[in-house]
């Protein structure tokens, strides 16, 4: 009889990376929210409305805490994945015109990379390397502008922010979740420790909230439901079940994303070169999803009928 250890089971794989890519679609659509529907120049208030209250309503549904070495594992997952990646993303954008940002954002694959070798022992294959350089030239082509101009804090905030945001996505990989904790819970930890972190550093550097119309409170439930709640939830579910490399690789698809809501919903131009940029990314992002080379079954032989000793 002959009997090899079962392949990962392939049929909720796909279905698993086409939700979770749902979050960096969702993402995209941030920008535009955030510049027709908002209070202008209050980006660490506006993080703070995504991310505390969405956490306080997820910790009321769910009515899990967390417990002992999760305490701390959930303040520093909420920080790298919230608390600080929304303020030195906001920091970039408004620091670098012409998509830079974006750029060094696309940059987080190519650290993931580096990120999940060391704290996972994923060692980065060669078509994954290639598919980083391929989705940072994709998003480059999308975002950048002739008239783009650098920043030294703002590149730093930049470069900074991904790497938040890719060993957040690692270590969210590499702590799994508590036994009975769903992936809801887990976001709702991560929201509410990095809101918190956040909450000081609005009211020290931006002041009193700013007065809100209809608008701007369509616009912060929009972000605090679909663009931070459901899409997180939807994104530390996505790490449970699928490689955080391959995880990594789904964040090119938010400029991209981006790029299009500005041309169907703000009228903004397409050119030639952009969509060229496009095909690009989405190449990148698939070609980081391939597997590498599967390992070889482990094969053992047992023979059916008695041998003889001497046989043997």
């Amino acid at each position: 009889m002959i009997t090899a250890t079962a392949p990962r089971a392939a049929s909720s794989y796909p279905g698993t990376l086409a939700l979770t890519a749902l979050t960096p679609i969702v993402w995209g659509s941030t920008y535009a929210v955030t510049t027709e529907l908002l209070p202008p120049d209050r980006p660490l208030f506006t993080a703070l409305m995504r991310a505390l209250p969405a956490g306080l309503v997820l910790l009321a549904l769910t009515r899990a805490l967390p417990r002992g070495v999760w305490i701390g594992r959930a303040a520093v997952l909420g920080i790298l994945n919230i608390g600080a990646f929304f303020p030195l993303l906001f920091l970039a954008a408004y620091r670098l015109p012409g998509g830079i940002a974006g750029v060094l954002g696309a940059v987080a694959p190519m650290i993931a990379l580096g990120f999940a070798t060391v704290v996972l022992a994923e060692k980065p294959t060669g078509r994954k390397i290639i598919a980083g350089l391929i989705g940072i030239f994709g998003v480059a082509l999308v975002v950048l502008r002739g008239n783009a101009q650098l920043d030294t804090l703002g590149v730093v905030a930049g470069l900074a922010g991904a790497a938040s945001m890719a060993l957040g996505t690692v270590l969210t990989k590499r702590w799994g979740r508590p036994d009975g904790v769903g992936a809801l819970a887990l976001t709702g930890w991560q929201l509410t420790a990095g809101g918190l972190f956040i909450a000081p550093l609005a009211f020290l550097i931006e002041g009193a909230p700013p007065a809100l119309d209809g608008r701007a409170i369509g616009g912060y439930l929009y972000l605090g439901i679909i663009g931070t709640a459901v899409a997180y939830w939807l994104w530390f579910r996505g790490i449970s079940k699928v490689p955080a490399t391959s995880i990594a690789f789904l964040g090119l698809l938010s400029p991209v994303s981006a790029a299009v809501i500005g041309w169907v919903a703000l009228g903004q131009a397409l050119t030639l070169l952009q969509v060229l940029g496009m095909s690009i990314a989405l190449g990148g992002t698939l070609l980081g999803q391939l597997p590498g080379k599967p390992a070889p079954a482990v094969v053992s032989e047992e023979p059916t009928t008695p041998v003889p000793a001497l046989a043997r």
